[in-house]
């Protein structure tokens, strides 16, 4: 007597298969009839002995191995409804014992008929058993036809050619085998454009291995495609508790009627997470399939695009099909890229496989988007998904970091850093690098751990956008008045304690936009303006990027506002300070329209206006004319700081420390006489104390005033100014040995 249930899920698919046994002996019989009565056929087929040996294997021991050889059509019909009904007792009770039958979740899958059912059966027997080539062959009189065609199938499910005629729906390119991709057509080489009876059959490998219980994903798009298990529960997400809200309540909706929790297939749905790289997007999507008891199939879409996929409406469907087998939500990762203007052909092939695909999907990119007239009928949510707040930067540091890491670093970083918690998570595993190498006998990371390892997770594209400066410079090195260097320290605290000030203390709520620090560099060349940014950047451990007008600033309509878009785009994800020099070649006064390049030049200033508010970062602008600047933008600073050119104290101060320590200098130095004599600002201090040194370095002797002299004469030929020996004092003869006389 049989079992009372399947162990497993082959011993189903074989017990199936006894029926399409049956329905291959009784075609096999009347073949082998019109083979005995036709002698021709003698040597052009499979041998009757060799059939009646294929006929007498078992296949998990089927009960006609024991009927007579020639049995009637009606023999076989009562036979398959033993069969059948044995079948549906055993299924129910596997069920009910939570055994996995996999032929049976196919069938609900996708869904197939009964009949649809027998043609994936007859496709499959070859892949169990390959007796069945020859048995086919057999049938279909030609020992190279090992493969079912389709009117091989229509014989065996047929009753009559009434029927037959009518199951042919059932191979059309809308039926759901082939809309599937659960078995394909193919032709017989020597036979150019055969009918449709002509086509033969073959079961998809992955739908074999899904039927051995194999999980792995299609070889066809494993490149791009990973299951993930869900780790994530909804109440570890660190998200506004007004967002945390509606997506508890969209999961409610998502549950099938009459269900609080899971099994059960969820309500079809289109999610799109909008927001930069590591904010959680398919965190929270696993945290939805969490409470849905769903995997997560994700699809890496800028790789399905690139061309690795050679036929993306088929890959698709394969991707569709892969999520429905692994019990999955479809996550779609950079959807964005669909919606490039080289990749629309494909969109619209991308929406029609949603509005199709029975289960929930999400999307994922940066892009706004809505499906507008698309995605009819089937619901649509678009959830923005910001950056970490202070607060919740302050706790993904802590879970990132192995807790041995002081709180005031972890403050600090986290208030320096506006980072996504995917970024946090990166930058923390690279600051553990950084600590290994630095010390491998300690090995714990620092302040300076953790701030490098966030500017070399946050500045990777700014840098083919803009020149990156290292700062060499400390407070010390720069001479200005001390309200002036108060100033810029002021605006360093309003930098390291911004985030106390907007989030803990509230003025986020204050303020829409302008949350940023605009700050107004002004003063003559060579007065210290980059020298300043420089040392902010060093006190703060931000990057500072100095951008190239000649690189933004376009002939060509719109290209300059392009430009500055990707530039402060890339500086909110790196985190950066952004100095603009000779600023007012762009910021410049938006003047009176007189033609179309005045309204194109006007929309350029009213759109940077635009940007700077937008911006939370740190943005300097530094121009050698503050009467030029538009006073939109100056009304908009948050700081303006002038920097005054040097008094004859300030010049004194700045020529003494302007020497390296090891620069051997001679004792007749005078630079007290250097800063009385010539005004000119520290730039050009520098320039002289440097050519002076280049020029001793070439007499071999140390740095005299006879150096210092002909380099100032050369500094001053270089700005275009005239100078008479009565400027040089006593110092007027000092001329180098090989310097002529005027």
């Amino acid at each position: 007597m049989a079992e009372e249930f399947f162990t497993d899920s082959v011993s189903h698919i074989l017990a199936e298969l006894e029926r399409i046994d049956l329905l291959v002996r009784l075609q096999v019989w009347r073949a082998q009839q019109i083979h005995q009565a036709d002698p021709q056929f003698q040597g052009l087929y499979v041998s009757e002995q060799e059939v009646e040996g294929l006929l007498a294997q078992r296949v998990g021991m089927p009960r006609w191995a024991a009927e007579p050889a020639a049995i009637s059509a009606s023999d076989i019909q009562e036979a398959m409804a033993r069969i059948a009904a044995d079948i549906e007792r055993r299924k129910a009770e596997s069920i009910r014992r939570g055994i996995p039958l996999h032929l049976e979740e196919l069938l609900h899958l996708f869904p197939l008929a009964p009949f649809e059912r027998d043609i994936l059966l007859i496709c499959l027997a070859p892949e169990l058993d390959l007796r069945y080539e020859r048995l086919y062959a057999y049938l279909q009189d030609d020992v190279t036809k090992k493969r079912p065609s389709v009117d091989l199938v229509l014989n065996l499910l047929s009753p009559s050619a009434e029927a037959k005629l009518a199951h042919r729906r059932f191979f059309g390119g809308d039926a759901t085998l082939r809309k599937h991709l659960l078995v394909s057509l193919f032709d017989d080489p020597s036979h150019v454009h055969p009918p449709l009876l002509g086509r033969y059959l073959k079961v998809d490998e992955r739908v074999v291995d899904y039927l051995h219980g194999l999980q792995g994903p299609d070889g066809r798009i494993q490149p791009y495609c990973r299951r993930v298990l869900p780790r994530f529960e909804l109440q570890d997400l660190l998200l506004p508790a007004e967002t945390r809200g509606r997506l508890a309540l969209m999961l409610q909706s998502l549950r099938p009627p009459g269900t609080v929790a899971p099994p059960g297939q969820p309500r079809r749905l289109v999610v799109y997470f909008q927001g930069d790289y590591g904010v959680g997007k398919q965190t929270i999507a696993e945290a939805i399939c969490r409470e849905l008891g769903l995997n997560l199939l994700t699809i890496d879409g800028e790789r399905f695009l690139s061309g690795e996929a050679s036929n993306f409406e088929t890959a698709l469907h394969l991707a569709r099909r892969e999520a429905l087998f692994q019990r999955a939500a479809l996550y779609w990762a950079g959807f964005d890229h669909l919606l490039a203007e080289d990749k629309r052909g494909f969109l619209g092939s991308f929406l029609q496989a949603l509005e199709e695909h029975p289960g929930i999907i999400f999307l994922a990119g940066n892009t706004t988007w809505e499906p507008a007239d698309a995605l009819e009928g089937l619901p649509f949510v678009r959830i923005e998904i910001p950056r970490p707040a202070y607060a919740e930067r302050v706790e993904l540091w802590r879970r990132s970091l192995d807790g041995q890491t002081p709180a005031e670093d972890v403050q600090a970083v986290a208030n320096k850093f506006r980072l996504s918690g995917g970024e946090i998570r990166d930058a923390a595993a690279t600051a553990r690098n950084l600590a290994r190498w630095r010390d491998p006998t300690d090995g714990r990371t620092t302040l300076g751990d953790l701030s490098r390892a966030c500017r070399l997770q946050s500045n990777r594209k700014l840098a083919t956008l803009a020149q990156k400066i290292t700062p060499h410079y400390r407070w010390e090195d720069i001479v200005l008045p001390g309200d002036r260097l108060q100033q810029l320290r002021e605006i360093c605290n309003s930098v390291k304690y911004r985030s106390l000030v907007y989030e803990v203390w509230g003025f986020t709520r204050k303020l829409a936009l302008g949350k940023g620090v605009n700050i107004l560099f002004a003063g003559p060349s060579g007065t210290g303006k980059t020298m300043a940014a420089e040392i902010m950047a060093g006190d703060l451990g931000l990057d500072l990027y100095k951008i190239d007008l000649s690189t933004v600033v376009s002939k060509y309509i719109g290209e300059t506002e392009k430009n500055l878009s990707r530039i402060f785009a890339e500086a909110e994800r790196s985190n950066a300070i952004l100095f603009f020099d000779e600023a007012d070649a762009l910021f410049g006064k938006r003047s009176e329209v007189r033609d179309a390049h005045d309204r194109y030049a006007n929309i350029e200033i009213s759109y940077l206006l635009q940007k700077m508010e937008e911006y939370e970062g740190v943005v300097i602008l530094a121009t050698n004319l503050r009467k030029n600047m538009d006073d939109a933008f100056v009304r908009r600073m948050h700081f303006t700081v002038e920097f005054p050119f040097p008094s004859e104290r300030d010049r004194r101060r700045i020529w003494e420390q302007i020497w390296p320590e090891a620069l051997p200098r001679g004792a007749d130095l005078d630079l007290g006489f250097m800063a009385r004599q010539f005004e000119i600002a520290g730039g050009n201090i520098r320039n002289v104390a440097l050519g002076a040194s280049f020029l001793a370095a070439a007499d071999g002797e140390l740095v005299s005033m006879t150096h210092l002299i002909q380099a100032t004469r050369r500094e001053y030929q270089k700005m275009g100014k005239v100078m008479v020996e009565g400027e040089f004092g006593e110092y007027a003869g000092h001329r180098r040995r090989d310097t002529p006389q005027p």
